[in-house]
Parts: structure tokens; C-alpha cells; sequence
């Protein structure tokens, strides 16, 4: 059998995304423990093809938590659906994931696992089991005290932390967070957290956990508002005139969407990206309602 990297998809020699997607929709699933963490079901899970082995997040709608401002039961068809936008924009910032209607515990979302770049035998990179973890945060967003922002990075805002001191909550001005803020505006991503944005063992930047997205109301929540207000990058700008012609008409990523979003949804992520064309610059925080998740991690 041959153990593939959990980092594999996109980026590992001999399988590409397209492939990583074939083993997450047909493979053997086989649940090894559950991130207790998380607020809905999430359980990591072993999955299996033809001697290819993998780790994997699975997402059983059967646990999906109800929330009052999302429809029930469509988390799993969200997370989904972001995975699709991210590809359609051929940015590679959300892991490779699909639906399976034969989980262990009924439909649910499955998305290949990133690790971190820790080295083997690393108890910092393992957990108890050995699974190994990503850093949240990876090493570009974070919480600090405020004359601890590192030189470069982007100031969010200033709170009080736990134990009443001030605190700076900043990111990077790293290149893959800035399209991950722009797919974020598109998706209307109600829960961007810094511990939702993990670095790769190859290096390379994800975002994952993206249930509480394509909402019809204004709903950006997000730590990545460094760039609030600045012109958008010209590839930003040649992106978005891709996806507003794929979520047009017949495009194929409406096509997509339309199989797991209520058509209003679809409708409302071509009005949004036709916002930040005709505006031309990144989002602002919106006035009276949450514009950071909390926790911010």
C-alpha cells in the first residue's frame, strides 16, 4: 500500500487535485478520532483507493449544529462549494473536497488533511496519536501585544486580551492571504479565523472550515482586513472577470453551484463580484454587525 502525504492533492508528484478528488469520493473511509474542537461534527478519518491511503476531515451533515442564519443541513454543500470557487479561480487556497453520500454516518463534506511542516518525531507537529497538525495561523496571522507586530505585517485591530492586557491582532502581507480575503469577500465567509488558515508541510498557504459561507445577507467576517479599502491586485481584478463570466448564464461554475446552492445564493455570489469589480477595491468592515469572528482563532 502506498502512503501518501497528507499534504498530497495540487502538490504532490503523481497526484494532482483531480486525483486527490477521486480518492476522497470513492475511497474506504474509516474514522480514526474526532477534532473536539470544532463546533459541528468534524471527524478525521483514514480514506483508501487502490492502495493509495490518506488522511482526510469528514463532516457528517447528521452533525451539523442549527444555527438561525444559515438553511439546515447545507454546511457540508457549502464547504464544498467553496472548494469549487477556489479551483474555478485557480488559486489552490482550499484543499481538495467533495460530498459523499455513503460516509460512516451519512452524507457529509470529506477534505484531504493539510500538515504542517514540522519534522518527523516532533511532538509540537504530532498529536498524541502521531496524526500530524498544521499550525493555526500558519505563522502569518496571529495575536500579539501590540509593539510585538512583526515589521511588514498589517494591523487588524487592538482589544483587550483574557488577562486585560492589550492585544494586536495582525496578519501578514503575504500574497496568498490577500486572494484568500478576495475569495472571502466572494463567499461571503462569516467565519475567517486565524485558526482556520494553516500552512503546509510543502510550504503552501490553505484556508479550510467553510461552512458559513454564500449567505444571501452581508455576513464577511474575517481577520484579513489589512488590505481594507486598497485598490484590488490586477490579477485580482482578472480573476474576478472570470468568475463573474463562470457565474453568468450557462457558465460552468454556476452550473456547479447551482447543484448545492439555493439559486438566490448563486445569484448573490455573481452580485458580489460584480461589486468588487465596479468598486475595484478590497471590502471594508461593514457598519452594524460583527466584522471579526470571535474567537479570532
Amino acid at each position: 500500500m502506498t502512503a501518501v502525504p497528507p499534504t498530497a492533492g495540487a502538490h504532490e508528484p503523481g497526484l494532482d487535485a483531480g486525483a486527490a478528488l477521486e480518492v476522497l469520493a470513492r475511497g474506504e473511509l474509516e474514522i480514526r478520532g474526532r477534532l473536539v474542537d470544532a463546533s459541528n461534527a468534524t471527524l478525521l478519518a483514514a480514506v483508501e483507493l487502490e492502495g493509495v491511503e490518506a488522511l482526510c476531515v469528514y463532516k457528517p451533515v447528521a452533525g451539523e449544529r442549527p444555527l438561525w442564519d444559515f438553511p439546515g443541513r447545507t454546511l457540508a454543500n457549502r464547504e464544498v462549494s467553496m472548494y469549487l470557487l477556489a479551483a474555478a479561480a485557480g488559486w489552490g487556497l482550499v484543499p481538495p473536497t467533495t460530498l459523499r453520500t455513503d460516509g460512516p454516518f451519512g452524507p457529509g463534506s470529506v477534505q484531504w488533511w493539510i500538515s504542517g511542516p514540522g519534522e518527523p518525531g516532533d511532538p509540537e507537529a504530532h498529536d498524541e496519536s502521531g496524526v500530524p497538525l498544521a499550525e493555526p495561523g500558519a505563522g502569518v496571522v496571529d495575536v500579539v501585544p501590540p509593539a510585538e507586530v512583526p515589521q511588514g505585517w498589517l494591523h487588524v485591530v487592538e482589544a483587550v486580551g483574557w488577562d486585560g492586557e492589550r492585544v494586536a491582532l495582525a496578519h501578514a502581507d503575504d500574497p496568498s492571504l490577500r486572494r484568500m480575503a478576495v475569495l472571502d469577500a466572494v463567499a461571503n465567509n462569516a467565519d475567517r479565523k486565524g485558526g482556520h488558515i494553516l500552512r503546509a508541510a510543502d510550504g503552501e498557504v490553505f484556508g479550510v472550515d467553510h461552512g458559513l459561507t454564500f449567505n444571501e445577507d452581508d455576513k464577511l467576517r474575517t481577520v484579513l482586513w489589512g488590505w481594507a479599502g486598497e485598490p484590488l491586485t490586477d490579477e485580482a481584478v482578472e480573476i474576478l472577470g472570470r468568475l463573474a463570466a463562470d457565474l453568468e448564464g450557462d457558465g460552468p461554475l454556476r452550473r456547479a453551484l447551482l447543484d448545492l446552492l439555493d439559486r438566490r445564493e448563486v445569484q448573490r455570489t455573481l452580485h458580489r463580484v460584480r461589486m468588487l469589480l465596479r468598486s475595484g477595491r478590497h471590502p471594508r468592515p461593514g457598519g452594524g454587525r460583527p466584522s471579526i469572528p470571535w474567537p479570532a482563532f
